[in-house]
């Protein structure tokens, strides 16, 4: 199969709007499950989940937490600006970049654009000490500057500058403060009050992303016992997903697609249990694919050079398409990677992914996937058609029929190739 020449218009499914769950059930685990097991589809609760694994396996989750990353600004004329966070500049750290003071930069996308050619942005507002209900009203003033382009902000990315009037105040305060959870664009409502919950798994930890990793919104604290009680051991990565998740795919065949970079932080422990586990693992989540997928990769590229800088490491679109004779056995990539870590005193592998899995790829590390069902013409839909070897349709065929919903406040699926 030659995966580059693969038409997206043959990954279209009709979803009519209906299907789309525009709001989450009242309980999380009370979702429906589609279990895909050797071609066979049946279907059960989600909180059944652990049932359906097998005792001694490893389950991974991405902690991330979704941050309030959609701001609003008023121009003197009236005009609305929406500058939309979507990954740090200055500092390039996510977390030394949430806990700076007075000023940072992001690459941000602009609502607006054109209304917004210079000049600065204030916006005040007002911060309440919730732990002292005595303590006076303060208002606060941010500002925002657009910056010369550089080479990464060009496109739809622009150089933003922040910068506010309270020194105890850190970037995620004044975000927590000031912005906007910014929920998918296909759910064509505002953001609620009861999204701060509902579109946060029960386990995020990690700020950064600008959307939910949605299979995990269904496990809930009774699910995760469940899962410990039934023998199963669970680990936790962090990529911190982009707006580029949402990027349809507007290209005739999939050569043309530039798949979107996401940030990704695998700790030493991970690395260390999947080697016990024989470097296999249940994924929860397409984030979880494919940042578990990507480390087969990142080892590779340690066999050859094992000081390659953390640039060198990331993973590219089509790193996985290179000549078959470079295969090397999992555990052996991610030892290498333990390497790396010890000889650079790290205790956590921090780089980038811009993995693009399709039809024709052979997975190395996961051998089953909790996922959600996504959208039609979608990388992710490529993903799981490359895990089934090809048969999708079954799957969604089944999920139209069965009444189940679809997206990020949907129901979810358990594949087993």
């Amino acid at each position: 199969m030659d995966t580059k020449q693969i038409r997206i218009a043959d990954y279209h499914y009709d979803l009519p709007d209906e299907r789309i769950a525009k709001f989450p059930l009242a309980e999380r685990d009370a979702s429906k499950l589609l279990i895909y097991r050797h071609g066979t589809v049946t279907e059960d609760r989600f909180s059944a989940l652990p049932d359906y694994l097998p005792a001694g396996a490893l389950m991974v989750f991405n902690n991330t937490r979704v941050i309030q990353a959609r701001l609003h600004f008023r121009k003197p004329s009236g005009a609305l600006i929406e500058v939309f966070c979507m990954e740090p500049f200055s500092p390039l750290e996510y977390q030394q970049n949430f806990a700076q003071r007075q000023q940072v930069e992001w690459l941000c996308m602009i609502g607006n654009l054109k209304r917004w050619k210079e000049g600065v942005l204030t916006r005040q507002v007002e911060i309440r000490n919730t732990a002292d209900a005595n303590a006076p009203v303060r208002i606060v003033t941010l500002c925002v500057e657009r910056l010369p382009h550089t080479e990464n902000s060009t496109g739809t990315n622009h150089r933003v500058r922040f910068s506010w009037d309270a020194d105890d105040l850190s970037f995620a305060d004044i975000l927590d403060a000031m912005g906007e959870l910014p929920i998918p664009p296909y759910l064509n409502r505002e953001t609620q009050e009861s999204d701060k919950q509902t579109y946060q798994t029960v386990y995020s930890k990690i700020k950064g992303s600008v959307a939910a990793p949605t299979a995990g919104l269904h496990f809930t604290d009774r699910v995760l016992h469940a899962l410990d009680a039934a023998g199963i051991d669970r680990e936790e990565l962090t990529l911190h997903v982009g707006a580029g998740t949402f990027k349809p795919v507007k290209s005739d065949t999939i050569a043309d697609h530039e798949m979107h970079s996401e940030y990704i932080v695998v700790r030493r422990q991970t690395i260390e249990k999947l080697i016990r586990h024989g470097g296999e693992a249940i994924a929860v989540g397409t984030t979880s694919v494919r940042t578990l997928e990507s480390l087969y990769y990142i080892g590779t590229k340690l066999a050859t050079n094992p000081d390659a800088t953390e640039d060198e490491l990331a993973v590219r679109q089509w790193d996985w398409m290179t000549p078959k004779g470079n295969d090397i056995d999992t555990t052996a990539a991610l030892q290498h990677i333990l390497d790396y870590l010890d000889r650079h005193g790290l205790d956590a592998l921090h780089t980038a992914t811009q993995i693009m899995i399709a039809p024709g790829y052979e997975y190395k590390i996961v051998k089953r996937i909790v996922t959600n069902f996504h959208q039609p013409q979608s990388t992710l839909l490529l993903l799981v058609s490359a895990f089934v070897h090809g048969d999708w349709r079954t799957i969604y065929d089944y999920a139209l029929t069965h009444d189940f919903r679809f997206l990020s406040y949907g129901d979810s699926s358990l594949l087993i190739p």
